[in-house]
């Protein structure tokens, strides 16, 4: 009788193991571009660089293949999707998607310094010198400062504070960039209500300045008006009235507007970064920092997709700037330059 109270036992389904890229004998390298944002050769570079990081300890033939793994990341970078969509269109389930993008993206973090470093030898501070002044005349830069914020969904946690001041969840993030688009700082831990100012002033890059900074011949980086003037740090002039002030605000505009062109062509070649990602904050952030090395590495290798104006500038030293030896702070360090530079 008690038999015939219990429920039938369904019967146990066979474990289906799908999945196989074979786009990289079948597609060229424009369609895999546009799928994965990267020709075969780069892929295979990617592969080879991450196989230790992603490679399974296991003899099973229905492991992932260091190859699926990359594929299937960046897939999820290039096109924003759904974790669903992604594991229904390259044939996996949503769990095994999901352990990949983060075990890719974990990957790309542990290299992060090798591709997203800021410059300290000699040759690498000139050459980031002379490619700025070669583009914009604008002497002695370092690299342009600004934040980007990334859209994501409503957290559980401290909603609030992720709110911007345009009204939607993001995670407000910074980063430095050289004459070429190439990130050189990246600075991904605050919510979008953050304002920028404060965002640099609890940078690590904000307190390697401040403490081995040694004046105006060690170099500068540019940023908006959001930020507070400083030797190291030049913002425009609020109210300029002269003429040489009229010439700084017009070459810094020109020379900084290529950190913001580099946030274009980043979020325009990784989708993930420009729509709502789906995830807690942690990860959004531990993603940007991924896409980020990803754009250097694309760079690095002449990927389709990015500005390369002024690629390829070498000059042997920067133009020479004169020691400052007046009051050691932002506006005084400005108007010297504008003087000496903007004043004809």
């Amino acid at each position: 009788m008690a038999a015939l109270l219990m429920p039938p036992l369904r019967p146990r389904k066979d474990r289906v193991f799908r999945g196989t890229i074979s786009h990289l004998t079948n597609l060229n390298d424009d369609e895999l571009r546009r799928r994965y944002r990267f020709g075969k050769d780069s892929i295979a570079y990617l592969c080879n660089l991450l196989q230790d990081r992603l490679r399974r300890p296991t003899n099973k033939a229905t492991a992932l293949t260091v190859e699926q793994q990359v594929c299937i990341a960046l897939r999820f970078y290039a096109s924003g999707s759904f974790l669903q969509v992604i594991g229904d269109t390259l044939g996996y389930d949503k769990g095994t998607v999901s352990r990949v993008v983060n075990d890719v993206t974990d990957a790309l973090i542990d290299i992060k310094d090798d591709f997203v470093s800021w410059p300290t030898d000699v040759d690498s501070i000139n050459r980031i010198k002379c490619g700025f002044y070669r583009q914009s005349n604008f002497p002695n830069v370092l690299g342009c400062i600004d934040c980007t914020h990334v859209r994501i969904q409503a957290p559980s946690d401290d909603e609030p504070s992720y709110v911007n001041r345009k009204g939607y969840h993001s995670i407000n993030v910074q980063a430095v960039c050289d004459f070429e688009g190439r990130f050189t700082n990246i600075f991904a831990n605050w919510p979008g209500s953050t304002h920028d100012s404060h965002i640099f002033n609890t940078s690590t890059l904000s307190n390697h300045l401040q403490t081995n900074h040694r004046g105006l011949i060690d170099g500068v980086i540019l940023g908006d008006s959001g930020y507070a003037c400083r030797p190291y740090l030049l913002t425009p002039y609020a109210n300029p009235t002269e003429r040489h002030q009229q010439r700084f605000n017009g070459c810094h505009a020109s020379t900084r507007s290529v950190i913001e062109r580099t946030f274009g062509i980043l979020k325009r070649r990784f989708h993930v970064l420009h729509s709502e990602v789906r995830m807690k904050p942690e990860k959004v952030c531990r993603i940007f920092g991924a896409c980020a090395v990803l754009h250097n590495i694309a760079l690095s290798r002449n990927e389709p997709l990015v500005n390369d104006d002024g690629a390829g500038v070498r000059l042997d030293q920067p133009v020479q700037v004169p020691a400052f030896l007046g009051v050691q702070d932002g506006r005084n360090t400005r108007e010297h330059v504008a003087r000496l530079f903007f004043n004809h």
